[in-house]
């Protein structure tokens, strides 16, 4: 038997005889009328998790991860404003049930079900995943989260003070407001909640505002793994700039005491608190999943026997607030409730083709207040003594610079945050006066962990800003990718366009450092981030197109509320000669201010018929090799992609036009890299000859023979002259040929 049916038939007979479990009498500040919204929000969302089970089973319900057991968070729900933004545990079908009943003209019930039915009509996900999640109801979606929402949460609640200070335009959360996030007890070990927490106590700690709650529900098991007991109040019961509060979540009475607590301390301090809610889990982790196979029988039937709406009950009728047979009535409304529209959202249309699917990759634009660009002034006030070399040529770093300060000045919604990017300056001087420019809280030395910066970013971009996050190192982003994978660029797919995170993240990437740092500086992959739907992916090779192609990644976060990856090439930031020594050649102009360069717009350098197809430092390599093949006779024309995702396709083939051969060099791995892609582009899409060179599948190594894996002048010519003779790209390294 269904152990969803026993809990239900257990409830029934036990509330008739009137069989509780033991538990304190009903004290506090609940009032009768929300005790018993709370109850009917406990009752529905029991009712929808059989409901799911009976969807499933029927071949129309595609979800049985329930909520019961962690029917308490219904009193957390009630005991916070339907305003404070929730980042919600998957099993938290209680809150959302409670959260709706307090906000006219929304529906659990029907949204909750056709999440299930994955039914296009699902007002948060349009059919595309079973979420918890409501745009009128402040609770941005979450999948089948561990606790990747953690660091957002610490983001959005961090920017709550800035917004106060500095309002964005789009400015959602309330000055007073507070949010909310919550995780299971073996969710707590992941390092997404330990460096989320760790990053909420360690601002708390400088006294700046983060008025956040996490909620850790604390049922005692992830999926089979037994919690150690005591260990979630061993742990964060007593850490510095962490306020512990501690309930029991069976007790709605106690619950929400304590919720009310938490939350009114977090409001008036500004300070992070960790409410440690004991709950049980009942019917297993999910519809598939045979707890009887790892858990002894006694175990399972002493948390059915400890049923959170049985303890409601109790509660309730102790305080004759109800009778046993008003309980079994709301409970049995609940069900017919859950029944009835079961049976008509299953009727709703679901997503049928790849378009309807993909339609909310990109979220639709939004209206902004046009920006004029900064006034003279205002420029010569921030720029200071470098107003006066503005017009000399100058490296990357530094154009680079200039851009952000006059995006931040442009535009006061731009924030910036990163390991030392503000009174450091950046680690190659590319923040540098920023801080001074605009202050520490639109300038954000934050803590040294990649995870909690793009969480710091995410968030603050939930509440209207525009963030441009520094990642110190492209390596350095491996320890947070899914912040960018499972998280921001995710999101307006799983909202259906109704939630989106736009950012700008700044990354300093790529190869060619001479003798610094080995692999880890100087890392030759951005395969990790080519694959992630929607992601724009962009990466310069000077300075000036740096600037313009910078201010479109602005454009398209702040109006187009795209997630924006801006991969700077570390070799190239102050290279300043081409050919020869004190040439100059790699340094240009600061472009005006409202001169940019469109996502898709490639850079075309010549017209020969030997067409080299690249990016980054292989177009400052490409151009130092075709000096030396236009002594030989051979021609080029080189074509920087500029952005890497989605790939510039039109702007390929229209600059290939006239082309004889094409010639691929990647500064990245031959496997998994850009030039696989491009070469499977070309053959699809043209029928000139075409051949790839491509570093070497190896790290790269520290000291003199730090470029020896990747591509070189030399290398370069060597390959394009073998091409335009041979119609084959020779190996520098005696290796077989990597061509058509």
């Amino acid at each position: 038997m269904d152990r969803a049916d026993v809990v239900d038939q257990a409830f029934r007979d036990r509330v008739l005889a009137g069989d509780f479990p033991h538990g304190e009498a009903p004290s506090g500040p609940l009032e009768d009328t929300e005790a018993v919204e709370i109850f009917r929000a406990q009752c529905l969302s029991r009712n929808l998790d059989r409901q799911s089970r009976k969807m499933q089973a029927a071949g129309q319900g595609y979800y049985t991860i329930g909520s019961s057991g962690h029917e308490g968070m219904a009193a957390v729900a009630a005991a916070v404003r339907p305003k404070d933004m929730a980042f919600l545990h998957y099993r938290d079908g209680a809150f959302q049930a409670m959260r709706s009943s307090q906000v006219p003209g929304t529906n659990a019930a029907r949204d909750m079900l056709l999440s299930f039915a994955t039914s296009a009509d699902d007002p948060i996900s349009g059919g595309r995943h079973k979420v918890l999640g409501s745009k009128a109801l402040a609770i941005p979606p979450q999948t089948s989260t561990i606790a990747s929402h953690l660091p957002k949460a610490v983001g959005a609640a961090y920017s709550i003070g800035l917004a106060k200070r500095n309002p964005p335009e789009h400015k959602v959360l309330a000055d007073d407001g507070i949010v909310l996030c919550s995780f299971g007890d073996a969710s707590a070990n992941h390092s997404t909640a330990q460096g989320a927490i760790n990053a909420a106590r360690w601002t708390s700690c400088q006294s700046v505002p983060l008025p956040l709650l996490f909620v850790c529900e604390d049922n005692g098991i992830g999926i089979s793994t037994r919690t150690p007991t005591g260990w979630i109040a061993a742990n964060f019961s007593n850490q510095p700039g962490l306020k512990y509060f501690d309930a029991n979540g069976l007790d709605i009475y106690q619950t929400f005491r304590v919720a009310q607590d938490a939350a009114n301390y977090v409001r008036t301090q500004r300070k992070p608190a960790f409410l440690h809610l004991s709950v049980v889990r009942l019917y297993g982790h999910a519809g598939s999943d045979l707890q009887h196979a790892y858990l002894p029988k006694d175990v399972f039937e002493s948390w059915e026997a400890d049923d959170p709406l049985l303890h409601s009950a109790r509660l309730l009728i102790d305080k004759r607030v109800l009778t046993q047979d008003e309980v079994l009535r709301l409970y049995r409304d609940a069900e017919t409730i859950c029944a009835e529209t079961a049976a008509e959202v299953v009727t709703r249309p679901r997503l049928e083709t790849a378009e309807q699917v993909s339609a909310s990759l990109i979220p639709s634009p939004r209206d902004c207040t046009p920006g004029n660009g900064p006034t003279p002034d205002a420029r010569a006030a921030a720029f200071g003594a470098d107003i006066g070399q503005i017009d000399s040529p100058q490296p990357m770093n530094r154009l680079i610079n200039w851009a952000l300060t006059d995006l931040m000045l442009d535009h006061p919604e731009i924030i910036t945050m990163g390991e030392d990017i503000g009174r450091k300056g950046g680690v190659y001087g590319v923040t540098q006066k920023l801080i001074q420019r605009f202050g520490p809280s639109r300038v954000i030395d934050t803590l040294l962990d990649e995870q909690s910066i793009l969480g710091l970013a995410i968030g603050a971009a939930h509440n209207g800003f525009i963030p441009m996050p520094e990642i110190q190192f492209l390596a350095y982003l491996h320890n947070a990718e899914d912040q960018i994978r499972g998280e921001a660029a995710t999101l307006p797919f799983f909202s259906n366009g109704q939630f989106t995170n736009p950012m700008v993240v700044r990354i300093a990437g790529l190869g060619y450092q001479k003798g610094f740092g080995g692999h880890f500086h100087n890392d030759n992959s951005f395969a990790v981030l080519r694959d992630i739907p929607g992601l724009v992916v962009a990466c310069p090779s000077r300075g000036d197109e740096a600037a313009m192609m910078l201010r479109e990644c602005v454009r398209l976060a702040r109006e187009e509320q795209r997630v924006v990856v801006f991969i700077e090439p570390i070799a190239l930031y102050p290279m300043r000669d081409l050919l020869l020594e004190k040439d100059g050649g790699w340094m240009s102009r600061y472009p005006a201010p409202d001169q940019r360069i469109g996502l898709g717009e490639v850079g075309v350098e010549g017209d020969g018929p030997l067409a080299i197809l690249t990016y980054g430092n292989g177009r400052y390599l490409s151009r130092q090799a075709a000096e030396d093949l236009s002594a030989e006779g051979i021609e080029t024309r080189i074509i920087d992609l500029r952005w890497v995702a989605p790939l510039p396709q039109a702007g390929i083939l229209s600059a290939l036009a006239g082309a004889e051969k094409v010639l691929i060099v990647d500064e990245c791995r031959a496997t998994g890299s850009l030039s696989e892609a491009l070469m499977a582009f070309l053959h699809e899409n043209c029928d000139l000859a075409h051949a790839r060179h491509a570093a070497q599948d190896c790290f790269i190594a520290t000291g003199p023979a730090y470029a020896a894996t990747m591509p070189s002048r030399e290398s370069i010519r060597q390959a394009a002259r073998a091409l335009w003779e041979n119609g084959r790209e020779a190996d520098p390294n005696g290796g077989p040929t990597r061509n058509r």
